[in-house]
C-alpha cells in the first residue's frame, strides 16, 4: 500500500484528504507544520507527499527545499489556496511534481496523486538550485497561466531554446523575461530584439556586427547583439519575420555559437541563450519557403504557447488591479480600484490586442480620474465596447443591400465591382462608428492605421475622408 504524507496547518484540510485517500487504498499521515513533515517524512518514507505552501512557522517553500536537498527522490505535490506565479515557478524549479490550487476536485486529485506516484516510482524528479525570488511580473490564476509557470520553472535554469508562440500583446516578452530571471544567466546580459521592426539591411549588422569598410558609412567597427550577449540572454522577437537570406547565419550562430562579422574573416565564439517569439505560424511558413526547417527545428526545442487575454478571462480583474497600482506610482494617484460596471465590460471583451491593449485603456482612463475609482466618466473604453458590438449588424444590413444593388446590374466587372463596394462600404462604416478616430476604426477593421490611411487617400469617388 503505498504511502502518503499531507501537511497542512488546517486540522479540516488533513481530515478531508485522510478521508478521500483513504477509501481508495492509500495510507496517509499527517503534519501540521513543515517542520513535522520534514522529520516524518524521515520515518515514515512516503511515496508521495502533498504539501499546503502557506503555513507558520517554516512556509511549504521552505519545507521543498529542505525535503530535496535531504530525500532528492520524494515527490512533491504542492498546493495552496491563492495562487501566484512566483509560487509556481519557484515550486517547479525546486523539484515539484506538481502546483495545484484550493479547494480541490476530488477526481482530479485522485488522477493526480495516481500519476505521481506511478512518476515518483520511475524516474526521481531532478533537484534544481540557485534560485534568487523576485516580484510578481507576471499576473494569472488561470489554468492556462497555471501550466506556464510550472515550465517556466522546469526549463528555466537550463540552456535549452524556447520558442514562445501567441498572439501580439499577449505578454510573451515577459514569459521571455521570467525564464531569464529564473535561469543561472540572470546576472548576465538580458537583450531583447525586434526582428520585425529592425530594416532588413540592418537586422544582420545588429546581430553579428560588422568591420570599419564593410560597406558604405561603415565608418567604425560595430559590435553586434551576440557579442554584447554573451553568457547572456537574448530575446528574438518576431523571429517568423527574419530574412530569409539571414537564417543560415543565424542557424550556424546557434548550432555553432559561431559567427562572423560583416566584412570580418575571424570566426567569433560566443555563448548566448536564445529565446524566441512569433505570431505567426511558422509551420505554414516553411511551407512557403520563407522560413527554415532546420532553423524551426534549433529554435523549437521547447515551445510554450501564450494564450490570448481572451480565453483567459478570469485574469483580467487581477490585471486590472496590477496596472492600476502600477500607473498609481508612475502618474502620482491613489485610485483604490475600478467600477463593476467596467470590469464586467472588460470581461464581455475579447481584447483584440491582449494585455497591451488593456494596460493602455487603464493608463488612459488613470490619467483623466479624479476619484477614487475608475468610472465610466474615465475611461470612453465603454462606449468603444459598445460599437464594437453594433459594429457587426450594422455591417450586415449596409452589405447586404450593395449585394442587391450589384447583382441587379450584372456585368463583366460585377466580381470586381462588388470587392471595391464592399471594401469601401467597411471602411466607410467603420470611420462612422468610430466618429473618424482612425485608430479605433483601423482595430475594427483588423488592418493597420496605415492601411486604412492608404485606403482612405485611393478613394476617388469622395465618399470616404481624406484625413
Amino acid at each position: 500500500m503505498d504511502k502518503i504524507l499531507v501537511v497542512d496547518d488546517e486540522a479540516g484540510i488533513l481530515h478531508s484528504f485522510k478521508k478521500i485517500l483513504g477509501r481508495h487504498d492509500y495510507e496517509v499521515v499527517t503534519a501540521s507544520s513543515g517542520e513535522e513533515a520534514f522529520e516524518k517524512a524521515g520515518v515514515e518514507h512516503p511515496s508521495l507527499i502533498i504539501m499546503d505552501v502557506n503555513m507558520p512557522g517554516m512556509d511549504g517553500l521552505e519545507t521543498l527545499r529542505r525535503l530535496k536537498a535531504s530525500h532528492p527522490a520524494v515527490t512533491v505535490i504542492i498546493m495552496t489556496a491563492f495562487s501566484t506565479s512566483e509560487k509556481a515557478i519557484t515550486a517547479m524549479k525546486h523539484g515539484a511534481y506538481d502546483f495545484i490550487t484550493k479547494p480541490v476536485d476530488n477526481a482530479q486529485l485522485l488522477a493526480l496523486v495516481d500519476k505521481a506516484i506511478a512518476a515518483g516510482k520511475m524516474k526521481a524528479p531532478v533537484t534544481l538550485e540557485g534560485f534568487s525570488e523576485e516580484g510578481d511580473t507576471i499576473i494569472g490564476k488561470s489554468p492556462a497561466m497555471l501550466e506556464i509557470f510550472k515550465k517556466i520553472g522546469q526549463i528555466a535554469e537550463s540552456d535549452v531554446t524556447v520558442l514562445l508562440r501567441g498572439e501580439t500583446g499577449a505578454g510573451k516578452e515577459l514569459i521571455a523575461r521570467a525564464v531569464y530571471q529564473h535561469s543561472k544567466r540572470f546576472n548576465n546580459p538580458f537583450l531583447p530584439v525586434n526582428c520585425a521592426a529592425i530594416p532588413e539591411t540592418l537586422l544582420e549588422s545588429e546581430l553579428f556586427g560588422h568591420e570599419r569598410g564593410a560597406f558604405t558609412g561603415a565608418d567604425t567597427r560595430k559590435i553586434g547583439k551576440f557579442e554584447q550577449c554573451d553568457t547572456g540572454t537574448m530575446f528574438l522577437d518576431e523571429i517568423g519575420d527574419m530574412p530569409l537570406s539571414l537564417q543560415a547565419k543565424m542557424l550556424r550562430a546557434l548550432q555553432d555559437g559561431c559567427f562572423q562579422r560583416i566584412g570580418g574573416g575571424d570566426l567569433i565564439k560566443t555563448d548566448v541563450r536564445i529565446i524566441a517569439a512569433t505570431n505567426k505560424n511558422l509551420e505554414s511558413l516553411i511551407n512557403m519557403g520563407k522560413f527554415r526547417d532546420d532553423l524551426y527545428w534549433r529554435l523549437n526545442v521547447v515551445s510554450i504557447t501564450v494564450p490570448p487575454l481572451r480565453e483567459r478571462k478570469e485574469d483580467i480583474e487581477g490585471l486590472v488591479y496590477y496596472f492600476i497600482r502600477k500607473f498609481n506610482k508612475e502618474l502620482d494617484k491613489e485610485v483604490k480600484g475600478v467600477s463593476q460596471e467596467i470590469l464586467e465590460n472588460f470581461k464581455q471583451y475579447d481584447w483584440p490586442g491582449n494585455v497591451r491593449e488593456l494596460q493602455g485603456v487603464i493608463q488612459r482612463g488613470m490619467v483623466l480620474c479624479k476619484k477614487d475609482f475608475l468610472s465610466a466618466e474615465d475611461c470612453e473604453w465603454l462606449s468603444q465596447i459598445r460599437i464594437s458590438g453594433n459594429a457587426a449588424v450594422s455591417i450586415e444590413k449596409s452589405l447586404s443591400d450593395a449585394v442587391n444593388e450589384i447583382l441587379q446590374k450584372g456585368g463583366a466587372e460585377i466580381y470586381n465591382e462588388a470587392v471595391s463596394n464592399f471594401e469601401r462600404l467597411l471602411v466607410k462604416k467603420a470611420l462612422e462608428l468610430t466618429r473618424n478616430n482612425q485608430a479605433l476604426a483601423a482595430k475594427l477593421l483588423g488592418i493597420s492605421r496605415n492601411t486604412l490611411r492608404e485606403k482612405m487617400l485611393a478613394d476617388k469617388d469622395g465618399n470616404l475622408p481624406k484625413e
